[in-house]
């Protein structure tokens, strides 16, 4: 997790206004988050935080690739990302119930670590079914793999037979 602070911000001794900061995102970054889906990444993160007088304002635009794994022929391949999202960190010192859409920060508090907020941006962006092309399409693709499951899928024109029982259960789609 020390490698995680050079994703610190300290806010305490800039002026109001807007202020831009940024990070690289590769693979020593996910290493400090156990169990990451994400192992091998190379993104650019840049960081526009709006000082204001009760809040921080914190504009994220992160892109490039993450190595992926296809969910179709399992081979690797980069994945590309393009990431905007926004985060408000307000000045209180009332006990407020933590909120996924503001962040609160105390008068002893004089900088905000993104890292936590990077690794989430990353991870809800990643596809929920990773393909690395259509119907193999692509260089990354693995033919052979894919060669493999049509073989043994039997769907090369062989007389099915099916359980009668399924039958009954087709008719009433009809």
């Amino acid at each position: 997790m020390k490698s995680l602070r050079t994703y610190s911000i300290p806010f305490t001794g800039l002026k109001l206004g807007k202020h831009q900061f940024e990070f690289t995102v590769d693979d020593a970054f996910f290493d400090e988050f156990d169990y990451s889906l994400v192992k091998k990444a190379n993104l650019q993160c840049q960081v526009e935080l709006d000082k204001q007088e009760t809040m921080l304002i914190l504009d994220f635009h992160i892109s490039g690739t993450v190595n992926a794994t296809c969910d179709r022929c399992l081979a690797e391949y980069p994945q590309p990302l393009d990431i905007t999202e926004q985060q408000i960190a307000k000045f209180s010192d009332e006990v407020i119930d933590e909120d996924d859409e503001i962040i609160t920060l105390n008068k002893n508090d004089h900088e905000i670590n993104v890292a936590g907020l990077i690794y989430e941006y990353i991870n809800v962006a990643m596809p929920f079914i990773s393909v690395c092309g259509d119907e193999g399409n692509t260089s990354y693709c693995d033919k052979e793999m894919l060669e493999k499951l049509n073989n043994l899928s039997g769907n090369e024109g062989q007389n099915e037979q099916t359980d009668p029982r399924w039958d009954v259960l087709r008719k009433i789609n009809k």
